[in-house]
């Protein structure tokens, strides 16, 4: 296909995105070529496209979702020793790493947590516990931390592995109001990352969690040494399932895990899968989560003078995690409500199906 027919691709591909239609096979491939290009540095027709992406991806964001910012918290509620494989994860142990490790946290010190993140504009917040499932005991402390959560004015979501739908209908009875459960990667690149349990198995968790009328944020880690073509088939997978929240993570290497000697994604690679997964998911509220600093550093000013975080409103992206995530560190949370006034964004509650019809 000649340069002219390409950039006709990605232009159609973009009013696809404005119109909430799904990218077909060619829109798709333009799609991948531009952000591909973003990476590759090979002449200003590489550059053009690129920039051509991320001024449709921005377009896309602006048409839904105009200068709103949606935020969310959460809180390591049990960390370590996970029953999981998983080659990027701290926790799991397999690994031999500086991971915190503590039993599941009191509810009181949870409801403490999330009344911090209220207070600094967060409207959702994450109980998120390691290993597949809780022991019984676990689970009735976070019943009650869910019920505290809600109580103070926040919308309550758990990630803590597999539910059975008994288990989800006592968290919603106690309050619940949403499910993270990422797929992490593509089927195709699934047995390069976990093999400790199936891909479906994670696929049904998010199927029952919508079934349920719950709000489910579903997304997936980048930087793992995934294919385009696989971060494409992600996308894919999310869009067929309808979720309609996806929380971005790029892979931070992390000393003792098997990924520990990958190099961090650059800041163009990043960018392109944001743009590419803002016109597949063109209506989904795009959260940047863990590696938002590793990738494109502080909040704040930038030593060089570059835009930094500012880009990623650039490339498609709606929302980010305030705080600490599970065994990083996050931005200051002055910072990143100082990043979003100057970029005339908003903190706006996120729309929950469950409590808000």
């Amino acid at each position: 296909m000649s340069a002219l027919g390409t950039t006709a691709e990605l232009d159609r591909a973009i009013v696809l995105a404005l119109d909430e239609r799904p990218l077909d096979g060619a829109a798709l491939k333009a799609v991948l070529d531009a952000a591909r290009a973003g990476t590759l540095s090979s002449g200003a027709d590489a550059d053009v496209s690129f920039e051509r992406l991320l001024a449709g991806a921005r377009a896309v964001r602006r048409r839904h979702f105009d200068n709103s910012l949606h935020l969310c918290a959460i809180v390591n509620a049990k960390s370590g020793d996970c029953t999981e494989d998983c080659a990027f994860c701290a926790q799991s142990g397999s690994h031999n790493t500086a991971s915190p490790r503590h039993a599941f946290l009191e509810p009181l010190e949870i409801a403490a947590a999330a009344e911090a993140a209220r207070a600094a504009g967060a409207s959702r917040f994450g109980i998120v516990a390691s290993g597949l499932s809780l022991s019984e005991a676990d689970f009735e402390r976070l019943l009650e931390a869910v019920h505290l959560v809600s109580q103070a004015g926040l919308y309550a979501d758990v990630s803590v592995g597999l539910l059975t739908p008994s288990r989800l209908m006592r968290l919603k009875n106690a309050g619940l109001s949403g499910v993270h459960h990422n797929l992490e990667t593509a089927k195709s690149f699934f047995p390069q990352i976990c093999t400790t349990h199936d891909y479906e198995d994670d696929v049904e968790a998010v199927r029952l969690a919508l079934n349920t009328g719950l709000f489910v944020c579903c997304g997936g880690i980048f930087g793992l040494g995934e294919s385009w073509e696989q971060r494409a088939e992600l996308g894919q997978t999310l869009l067929e399932l309808g979720v309609q929240n996806v929380p971005v993570n790029f892979l931070t290497p992390i000393p003792g895990t098997r990924l520990e000697h990958r190099s961090v994604l650059s800041r163009q690679e990043a960018l392109g899968i944001l743009a590419l997964l803002r016109l597949m998911l063109p209506k989904a509220n795009l959260r940047v989560c863990g590696g938002r600093s590793a990738v494109f550093g502080p909040a704040g000013p930038q030593p060089e003078g570059g835009d930094g975080q500012r880009a990623l409103f650039n490339s498609g992206a709606s929302g980010f995690m305030i705080g600490d995530y599970l065994t990083t560190s996050g931005s200051p949370i002055e910072a990143d409500l100082a990043l979003a006034r100057e970029l005339g964004l908003s903190p706006t509650p996120t729309p929950n199906p469950a409590r808000d019809r």
